[in-house]
C-alpha cells in the first residue's frame, strides 16, 4: 500500500548514495522521523531549490510504501532561517540539537512536542544575530534548555528532586550526585555515582526542565548540555563523541 505523506519538515541527515542520489533523513510534524531517497539530488540542485539544507523550514511530500526507505517527490522551503547561517555558534547550536532528535526520536512515530521544542530553539538562535546578548553565550543556553525539554518531551525527564532507586526526596539547595544513564540523581544510601551536580543547577536545571525561563552561566549551560547529551546516549544508544 502506497501512503503520501505531505508535512512540515526539518533535515536531519543527508547521505551520499550510489552516483547521483542521496538518502536525506527528515524530522517531519505529522509522522516524526522518515528517510527518503532523493533521485538525482546530486546530479542537479534546481529540483528541489536548495530544500535539501539543514536548519530551514521545509514542505515535503514524500511516497511512503513502507519499506525502510521512502521516496522524496516534493521539497520547498517555507520558512527560511538566515540568521542562523549567518552565525558559526548559531549554526553549531542547531547542529547539535539537529543530531540529538536524529538519534534520540524513532522513526515513523509522530512526537509533536519535540517537534514543537525544536522549532522553539531553530526560531530563538534564527533571531540571535543582533540581540543584547551575546551570540555564543545565548546560543549555548538556549541548547542547553532545548536538551532538558528534548528528554522530558520524549518520557525521558531526569528525575532531579528525588533518588530515582529509593525515593528519597533530596533538600533543596544541597548537591546530588547524577547517574545520567540511570535517569537522575542517587542518593548516598543507594551507593550514589560518579558525577555530582551542585544545589543551584540542580534548581536551574528543574526549572528549565519544566520550561520555566531561567539563567544559565556558560560554565552551567556546558554542564546541562553535557549531562542532557550523555543521558539520551544512554537512551538511545549512540556515541556522544562521535
Amino acid at each position: 500500500m502506497i501512503r503520501r505523506v505531505d508535512s512540515a519538515a526539518l533535515l536531519v541527515r543527508s547521505v551520499p548514495y550510489g552516483e547521483a542520489d542521496v538518502i536525506a533523513t527528515f524530522f517531519t510534524r505529522e509522522t516524526g522521523k522518515l528517510s527518503a531517497i532523493v533521485r538525482g539530488a546530486r546530479r542537479s540542485t534546481k529540483r528541489f531549490g536548495g530544500a535539501l539544507e539543514p536548519i530551514h523550514g521545509l514542505m515535503v511530500s514524500v511516497e511512503d510504501k513502507g519499506r525502510e526507505l521512502c521516496v522524496l517527490k516534493e521539497a520547498r522551503i517555507h520558512r527560511p532561517r538566515t540568521g542562523i547561517s549567518g552565525s558559526l555558534e548559531a549554526m553549531e547550536a542547531a547542529g547539535q540539537a539537529l543530531r540529538w532528535v536524529r538519534h534520540l526520536c524513532p522513526p515513523r512515530t509522530p512526537e509533536l512536542a519535540a517537534w514543537e521544542s525544536l522549532e522553539h530553539l531553530l526560531d530563538v538562535l534564527d533571531g540571535l544575530v543582533g540581540s543584547s546578548e551575546g551570540v555564543a553565550a545565548s546560543a549555548r543556553r538556549h541548547l542547553a534548555i532545548f536538551g532538558l525539554r528534548l528528554l522530558s518531551d520524549m518520557g525521558y525527564a531526569l528525575e532531579l528532586e528525588r533518588c530515582t532507586r529509593c525515593g528519597r526526596l533530596c533538600p533543596e539547595g544541597r548537591s546530588a550526585f547524577i547517574d545520567t544513564a540511570g535517569g537522575g540523581i542517587v542518593c548516598t544510601t543507594c551507593g550514589g555515582a560518579r558525577r555530582t551536580i551542585s544545589g543551584e543547577l540542580r534548581s536551574l536545571a528543574f526549572r528549565a526542565q519544566r520550561g520555566e525561563p531561567v539563567e544559565l552561566s556558560w560554565q552551567m549551560a556546558g554542564e546541562i548540555i553535557d549531562v542532557a547529551e550523555k543521558a539520551m546516549a544512554a537512551h538511545a544508544g549512540f556515541d556522544p563523541h562521535a
